[in-house]
């Protein structure tokens, strides 16, 4: 299976007031068709600034986006309309991401209105479709964002991110604000709706318990970095960065028998404002020597396994 996303070297800077804040650097990784790629980490580690980047709601500092195999980095115009029909966004917040004044049936055929695919009388055919897609009830065609409960906001979102049949789907957080009941139907119905359409996934979290049921390859980001790359399977079963092993230890487990260690995490966050080379966890991690304070690669540490750790086969 091809690639439908390939990232390369990809970085996003934003300029404040005392430089540079390294928010994406360097982010290397590939999507397949129908893939779930999961992105996780801990808040403002950059996982959402990476998600919008890859489908152009901001500008790359530098570094390239493939989409399907074309350059789509720098695309403007009618060029980037036609791109931005075959990846769309799934929000974190479903309230703040509809529009208060427009009902759900018009939120849901805006996208169709814009596309120009659809001619007036099939866009209700169309609106139809979608809301039964995503199980929205019909009778709430009228209804405004403010009168539903979150799990259906999201679901609104859900259709119109799928009105224009994307190829790629970046899922931000998108169940991180909802009931935990809630999110497992909201997780179940992105899961049905990747098998019954083929797209790809970009799934942004920071709950590795969600990441872990819904996607196929992980990467694990911290301070703008990729840390860690592996198979979801891999991943959990053989954890080599410190960091990672951090996250997975704080997961609450059922098991009283064999409760996971947790791991402490000591020590100041490295600012991601104009950051010295060498691995940014080092301040905070228990094995740091002073050849962490060197330039770190994310290297193949076993098939399929990507580490940026020099010290990973000595820990390990």
């Amino acid at each position: 299976m091809g690639n439908l996303i390939e990232v390369k070297n990809l970085k996003k800077y934003f300029k404040v007031p005392a430089g540079m804040n390294h928010a994406v650097d360097d982010v290397s990784f590939t999507i397949s068709k129908g893939e779930t790629l999961g992105v996780v980490g801990e808040s403002g580690c950059g996982k959402s600034t990476l998600g919008r980047a890859v489908i152009r709601l901001h500008e790359a500092t530098d570094g390239q986006v493939l989409l399907n195999g074309e350059d789509i980095t720098h695309v403007q115009g009618k060029k980037l309309k036609k791109v931005r029909e075959k990846m769309q966004i799934i929000f974190q917040d479903p309230y703040s991401s509809l529009n208060p004044r427009m009902t759900i049936e018009e939120t849901v055929r805006e996208p169709l209105q814009y596309s120009g695919r659809f001619q007036k009388s099939q866009l209700e055919e169309e609106t139809n479709r979608l809301m039964d897609l995503v199980g929205i009830d019909q009778r709430l065609r009228a209804s405004y964002p403010h009168e539903l409960d979150g799990g259906r906001r999201q679901r609104v979102g859900i259709a119109r991110a799928l009105a224009l049949n994307p190829e790629f789907i970046v899922c931000d957080e998108p169940v991180s604000a909802l009931d935990v009941s809630i999110q497992a139907q909201v997780l179940n119905l992105l899961m049905d709706l990747q098998e019954q359409m083929g797209m790809a996934y970009m799934f942004i979290t920071h709950d590795l318990s969600v990441v872990r049921h819904i996607s196929t390859n992980i990467c694990v980001m911290y301070l703008g970095q990729l840390v860690e790359k592996a198979s979801a399977d891999d991943l959990f079963r053989e954890t080599l960065h410190p960091y990672t092993k951090a996250l997975l230890s704080a997961i609450p487990s059922a098991d009283l028998d064999h409760p996971m260690q947790r791991i402490q995490l000591t020590g100041e966050i490295t600012s991601p404002i104009n950051p010295k080379p060498g691995c940014r966890f080092a301040a905070r991690c228990p094995y740091a020597t002073e050849a962490c304070h060197q330039p770190q690669k994310l290297e193949e540490v076993e098939p399929g396994h990507f580490v940026s750790c020099c010290r990973v086969r000595e820990i390990n």
